[in-house]
Parts: structure tokens; C-alpha cells; sequence
């Protein structure tokens, strides 16, 4: 006769489960359906909870590829820039104002541009995984993530040549960093921003001036 099992621990001692939102569900979000068809952000964004903010920053990076001088830029810094006030202020799960929320990429875009970083993706996809989450969760660190976000749209809404793509594979590896809760890959993520924020902003003094320029626009 079988001994009975032995009580688990009980519910309110459980570990959180973590929910995969990584880089398989970005996967398979773009994976079937017609080419042509718009991916509203706001329907894409709705039904996840951990990696919002990660699907919102892959999306918003986009244009950062785009091979035409300063248009990449000048959409995806300010979708950066809003994407990380709004963690530097707290928020768990991105806002996105009705007009951005209507819009979207072509279920074809992300096929072309996935299938370019399909090798990559799927390589990293089996090193990355949920660990250090005190780089992540905690509000300074999640805040923290948000200032870096907020100064690397604006250097990358800057007219400073040959760097989209520099910034918009930085600021890739953060998007993959939150879908993935990867913390290690976060502190990577910090050290290379700050480094790219002194080197490239700083020393140049434009960084300053532009930030300045936004604050007196937007307040």
C-alpha cells in the first residue's frame, strides 16, 4: 500500500508562478495571420501583464532600423522616452494614449525584421531566463531601468550620426531583458547604457541641451 504524499506547502507560502510572456509569446504573437494586416498596440499590449513593457519597448525600437537617416530616430526616441517615464515613475504596465494605441506595425514588418534576428533570438532565448529579480521588481531598480530609457531616447531622437542602430540594439537587449525578467542581463544593459550616455551624451554636451529643451516644451 502506497504511503499517502506528504502536504505541499501550503498556498500563501507558494512562490509566485512566473507567467512566460518572453520571447516564445513574441513569437508566436506575429507568427500567423495576414501580412498586410495592422497590430494595433494597444490589443497587443492588453493581455499581458509582466511583459508590457518589454513587448511595448521591442515594438516602439522598430523604426530605429530603418535604413533612412533621421526617421528612425525621430519616431522611436519619443516612444522610448514615454516608455520610460512611465517606469521611472512606477508604472508596473505602460499607458499608451489612444493614438499610439490605434496604431501599430505590419504583421508583416515584424515577420521580416524577426526573421533577420531569428538566429539570435532563439540562441538567446536559451540563455536568458527569470533571475536576480531585485534588479527588476524592486521600484529603484525598475525607476533606475526607466532614467536609462529616458536618456537613451533622447540620444537616440538626437541628429548624431551612425548610431541608431547602436542605440536601437542597446535598447533591444532591454526590451528582451524585461520580456525574459532577466536580471543579469539587465545589470549588462546598465553598465553598457551608462556608458553610452557619457560617451555620447555628455562629452558632446547635447544630451543636457535637449533634455533641457523637452522639460521647457512639455512643463
Amino acid at each position: 500500500m502506497n504511503s499517502p504524499p506528504e502536504p505541499g506547502p501550503s498556498p500563501e507560502h507558494e512562490p509566485p508562478v512566473y507567467r512566460n510572456e518572453g520571447i516564445r509569446t513574441l513569437l508566436a504573437m506575429f507568427e500567423f495571420g495576414d501580412p498586410a494586416q495592422h497590430m494595433k498596440l494597444g490589443q497587443m499590449l492588453q493581455d499581458l501583464q509582466q511583459s508590457a513593457f518589454g513587448v511595448f519597448l521591442f515594438v516602439a525600437i522598430l523604426p530605429a532600423f530603418i535604413p533612412i537617416p533621421g526617421v528612425g530616430g525621430a519616431v522611436s526616441g519619443p516612444l522610448v522616452i514615454l516608455i520610460g517615464l512611465q517606469m521611472l515613475c512606477g508604472l508596473r504596465k505602460p499607458w499608451v494614449p489612444g493614438f499610439i494605441a490605434r496604431r501599430g506595425p505590419r504583421r508583416g514588418t515584424m515577420h521580416t525584421f524577426l526573421d533577420r534576428i531569428d538566429g539570435a533570438l532563439r540562441r538567446l532565448d536559451r540563455l536568458l531566463k527569470p533571475r536576480l529579480p531585485q534588479l527588476l521588481a524592486p521600484v529603484p531598480a525598475h525607476a533606475f531601468s526607466g532614467l536609462l530609457l529616458v536618456l537613451l531616447g533622447i540620444l537616440l531622437s538626437l541628429p548624431i550620426p551612425f548610431t541608431n542602430y547602436l542605440f536601437g540594439f542597446q535598447l533591444l537587449l532591454f526590451a528582451l531583458a524585461l520580456l525574459e525578467r532577466d536580471g543579469v542581463l539587465m545589470l549588462v544593459n546598465w553598465i553598457a547604457a551608462l556608458a553610452a550616455i557619457i560617451f555620447f551624451g555628455f562629452s558632446s554636451g547635447q544630451l543636457l541641451g535637449y533634455a533641457m529643451e523637452l522639460f521647457q516644451r512639455w512643463f
